[in-house]
């Protein structure tokens, strides 16, 4: 009798697990499509082929772009790291989020009452993972990615760690990977693994919906104490014979190798036959650095660079493809946001979203279709615990700059001078008054980042080498 009980148990344990892979595969395959953000670390809106680059080969990301859609109007949450990857989590913009700068440091960004868009997708029953810079949570806060609603994160938890490429350790979960003597052996560059975590997560839950965001640290400077360029790469290959100064090749071998990589995860899509079934996004978390050769044209045709609120430093390459589902070989002047990321991505998993946030939908902007909402207001911001605070909107096609506490504000045509040449503010008072009143009314003061006290303090994160 006992044996038969057990008998029993276990059949329906099988017959359980059986209806449960079915009704996984049912999910993944039917209504609810995987999800792929891949994030790139200061790439410039030129520094892709799709985009009008010409030095630096990218063949792997302007094949995904054929095969979907390129967003021309597409915005970072911010001009730096931290500030851009909080809007992307929380789905509120740079004067709302939680984290606004890169400065004052602080052990952790995002509070236990926070809710991200890895949770709000985990709660809708997608498995969540993520890798590289997590920036919004050191460990054992409660910032950190996987109490933020990852299942799993392999990577940097903290931004300053993120400067090393071969690092003495990598944080995976809620431990460490620790890498001996990498730093002086260099066996393990850590772009590698990332991707090497990447592939063995989709491998892993390819027959389940999941979601996936790689926030790669390529190619963003490195601490000058590991390259002398700040710019460390295994290999200058394949542009080792360029007639090109060292650190410009570096740069482009950081790009190939990133483009080499996106090439990778796309390749795994299609083999394991879920490549219809994903969407796949890449982008860049904001402009592209003012060192960067002058040659590349890192930012193409639009002003200023990293840590501007002038084009250059917000508007970033954005390429989106869902097969079946986001037109391809098309090209859209949506504009769009990464506070747009969560409600987006909620709407695709028929996830509920129950907390207030400034982004919206823009999946008929996927689908190829006008957006009702193209001339809502942006808001940016910068500077708040540094020497200069700026502010920056956008409504519709016009561009507003204030550079400092004070200072006249700053008005562009987008639609006829997105490089951002002619300031039209004299001619356009009442425009200057009303965007004078948005830079008041859309942020929220934070005690975290009070305008005008400079920050004297440095990072927080040590290495321990």
């Amino acid at each position: 009798m006992h044996l038969l009980k057990n008998t029993l148990l276990l059949i329906l344990l099988i017959l359980s697990m059986a209806f449960q892979s079915i009704y996984a595969q049912q999910i993944n395959n039917g209504d609810r499509p995987n999800i792929v953000f891949i994030m790139a670390d200061d790439l410039g809106y030129g520094d892709l082929g799709v985009y009008g680059q010409e030095l630096i080969q990218t063949p792997n990301i302007d094949a995904l772009a054929k095969e979907g859609m390129v967003f021309s109007q597409a915005y970072a949450g911010g001009p730096v790291c931290t500030s851009s990857r909080s809007v992307l989590m929380t789905g509120l913009h740079n004067g709302h989020t939680i984290a606004r700068d890169n400065v004052p440091h602080y052990p952790t960004y995002l509070q236990e009452e926070d809710i991200t868009l890895a949770m709000v997708l985990k709660e809708a029953g997608y498995r969540t993972g993520g890798v590289g810079k997590w920036s919004l949570g050191d460990a054992n806060t409660e910032g950190r990615a996987t109490n933020k609603g990852f299942d799993t994160w392999t990577g940097y938890l903290n931004q300053d760690h993120a400067h090393y490429y071969y690092p003495s350790y990598l944080d995976h979960d809620d431990r460490k990977i620790q890498l001996t003597d990498n730093p002086i052996l260099r066996n393990n560059y850590s772009h590698d693994i990332l991707t090497n975590a990447t592939l063995n997560f989709i491998r892993m839950h390819r027959k389940v919906p999941f979601f996936f965001y790689a926030a790669y640290t390529s190619p963003h400077f490195s601490a000058a104490e590991e390259d002398e360029h700040g710019l460390t790469v295994p290999s200058t290959y394949p542009y080792t014979e360029k007639d090109w100064p060292e650190a410009a090749k570096k740069y482009a071998a950081m790009i190939y190798r990133l483009d080499k990589d996106v090439g990778k995860i796309v390749k795994l899509l299609n083999e394991l036959g879920i490549r219809e079934n994903t969407l796949i996004v890449f982008t860049s978390d904001n402009g592209g650095h003012s060192n960067v050769w002058d040659k590349f044209r890192t930012n193409g045709k639009l002003k200023g660079h990293k840590r501007d609120l002038y084009e250059g430093g917000i508007r970033v390459p954005f390429i989106a493809s869902w097969p079946g589902i986001i037109p391809a070989s098309r090209k859209s002047d949506a504009l769009i946001g990464f506070q747009d990321m969560l409600p987006t991505f909620a709407e695709i998993a028929k996830a509920p979203v129950n907390i207030k946030i400034d982004g919206i939908s823009v999946v008929e902007a996927l689908k190829g279709n006008n957006l009702t909402e193209n001339n809502r207001v942006f808001y940016w911001d910068f500077g708040h615990a540094r020497e200069r605070y700026d502010q920056a909107v956008r409504m519709g096609k016009w561009k507003g700059i204030r550079r400092g506490q004070g200072q006249p504000i700053e008005v562009y045509n987008l639609a006829d001078d997105f490089s951002e040449q002619h300031n039209l503010a004299d001619e356009n008072p009442e425009l200057v008054k009303k965007m004078d009143n948005l830079m008041e009314s859309m942020v929220i003061p934070s005690p975290r980042y009070s305008v005008g006290e400079i920050y004297s303090g440095g990072p927080i994160w040590k290495k321990d080498w």
